[in-house]
């Protein structure tokens, strides 16, 4: 059973993200606390996940890392 979207704003959120602004659409904009790195989810809470969505949020959620 493929991750939600909910599931990759929980990941975020617990690195660090913060929810900036909704954006057009069903599209969500996050920021690092240090305001560098920026994401943008796009889909509702109950949507499936793609694959190359969840590696681009795996690879900013590294990124913040220390």
């Amino acid at each position: 059973m493929p991750r939600k979207i909910r599931d990759l704003l929980k990941d975020l959120r617990k690195a660090g993200f913060v929810l900036v602004a909704d954006g057009k659409g069903s599209h969500r904009k996050f920021s690092a606390k240090d305001g560098q790195s920026v994401t943008i989810i796009p889909g509702r809470d109950g949507d499936d996940v793609k694959p190359y969505l969840e590696r681009q949020v795996q690879d900013k959620i590294n990124e913040i890392k220390p």
